[in-house]
């Protein structure tokens, strides 16, 4: 989709004043909190450490969310396009890195070719890519021990593309009734076996032996966004020990844990989860995106009967699941890129298999704080990390840090606004001004591009990437369409 196209609501940008955001809110019936002005860095909740049961201590309350680039080389290592991603982590300012990147357990896993890989051939470059880190992030701020950096690990179930961009070779756990055929797959397309499911389990803790022996803090079991982790909680229909009971649902989070206790033990645990889901979205009239029809749709984990609007029952029972296995660690998000993008990433530009938004995107934002809100509420001992934060721009600050100031969630989280602004987080910290035209404006390009086969990275802002040949793909993918 253009940035050309005349968006249903106004751009964040316009709001210029707290008066003009504080209007825009009542007039639409959005209630979303904000500051109107900012605390100086010696008051403020974004530099109040986070300190774990581990016995480390987060340096603030900012994190760097995990996000892949498409950018590694085939067999799984991370190149020049990687490294310079990592790089902008280091130097956010932020001391939470939430899994830096998706990582695949095994080739077969992979959501696209670039997709790195955790295994003993790559393991150096492992060693190295946490090093960049600890060095790049030593010359801005001056020390680590208050850092803490943690690898996703990730195996992408439904949406596997090892071998090619276009070409889904998909590991499947239940036939979706609108899923199998969105993206090419009869119903009866075999799923996995108890079995094969038992090597997935193994290949996450071989993955995460050689994390603590690069040196991470700890590994992400990621449980997001229609991969295979998530698929797991919606498997109500699967047969075996692996589906139907929330108890076997669960089993798989259960045994990797069990696994790497057994095998790293002292390596800490977290989890990214979609805390609710719901029917997947598709282009109605005039592009804008609509649920599928259904009247029961009882795959949304966390989501109601019909598909259509949170209920965070398993949600909480799969949180306190969680905590009883010691995990602490939790980042928050919702849905999935693939088939309903505007529950975890408002904006008011889609990427080019996406749909124009459904409702405000400030609307989007407010459900991810509420629900996050709600769980920390319930689970005060877990460390609650905040996303969808995005689509604020200007005003993620002032939302932000009511959010922090109210103990709605513990730390906040900051995904592609990095990408364009890197040092975003460490001017907030620092009680600095915002400068304008690093802001992402949520057009998009950073999932446009690997949805057609192109690296990911901010076209419209990095230079790096707005001068590459890529850049010229890209356009002319954006005018073809």
């Amino acid at each position: 989709m253009s940035e050309k196209y005349k968006p249903a609501y106004p751009r964040m940008a316009q709001l210029k004043t707290a008066d003009d955001l504080r209007n825009y809110l009542t007039k639409n019936s959005i209630d979303l909190p904000f500051d109107d002005t900012l605390l100086p860095p010696t008051e403020s909740p974004f530099n109040r450490p986070i300190p774990l049961k581990s016995g480390q201590t987060i340096g603030n309350s900012l994190c760097i969310l995990p996000m892949e680039g498409w950018d590694g080389t085939l067999d799984g290592r991370p190149t020049d396009f990687t490294r310079n991603r990592w790089k902008k982590f280091a130097i956010s300012g932020a001391k939470l890195l939430f899994g830096c990147e998706a990582v695949a357990v095994c080739h077969s896993g992979k959501a696209n070719p670039n997709q790195l890989v955790m295994n003993d051939e790559t393991f150096p470059d492992f060693v190295e890519l946490r090093q960049l880190l600890l060095d790049e992030h030593t010359a801005a701020f001056g020390q680590t021990d208050d850092l803490v950096i943690g690898l996703q690990l990730t195996h992408s179930g439904r949406f596997c593309k090892p071998k090619s961009h276009k070409a889904f070779e998909s590991k499947i756990l239940y036939s979706h009734p609108f899923l199998n055929s969105k993206f090419g797959m009869e119903a009866d397309y075999p799923t996995l076996t108890d079995d094969e499911i038992d090597r997935i389990i193994e290949q996450y803790v071989e993955a995460a032996v050689l994390a603590q022996k690069a040196g991470y803090d700890f590994v992400d079991i990621k449980h997001c966004h229609g991969y295979l982790g998530h698929e797991f909680l919606s498997a109500v229909s699967r047969e075996g020990r692996y589906g139907g009971s929330f108890e076997n649902r669960t089993r798989y989070l259960r045994n990797i844990v069990a696994g790497i206790r057994e095998a790293a033990p002292g390596l800490g645990i977290g989890i990214r989860l979609s805390a609710f889901d719901m029917l997947p979205f598709k282009k109605g009239p005039a592009a804008v995106g609509v649920p599928e029809s259904a009247d029961q749709y009882p795959f949304a984990f966390g989501g109601n009967d019909n598909g259509l609007a949170p209920d965070l029952t398993e949600t909480k029972a799969f949180l306190s699941l969680a905590e009883s296995l010691g995990i602490q660690l939790v980042c928050i998000t919702g849905g999935s890129p693939y088939y309903n993008p505007h529950l975890m990433r408002p904006a008011l530009f889609p990427p080019s298999d996406g749909y124009l938004p459904p409702e405000d995107p400030l609307l989007g934002v407010k459900r991810q704080i509420d629900v996050t809100n709600e769980l920390k509420q319930a689970f005060p001992e877990l460390v609650f990390i905040g996303s969808g934060y995005s689509y604020l721009q200007e005003w993620l600050p002032n939302v932000a840090q009511n959010v922090l100031r109210n103990d709605m969630a513990d730390s906040v989280g900051f995904g592609r606004m990095v990408l364009s602004y890197p040092t975003m987080p460490a001017d907030i910290l620092a009680g600095k001004s915002l400068v304008r035209n690093l802001i992402c404006r949520t057009f998009s390009d950073c999932t446009t591009a690997p949805r057609n086969g192109i690296i990911s990275g901010c076209y419209p802002l990095d230079m790096l990437y707005k001068k590459s040949p890529e850049a010229e793909q890209l356009k002319a993918i954006k005018e073809s369409l």
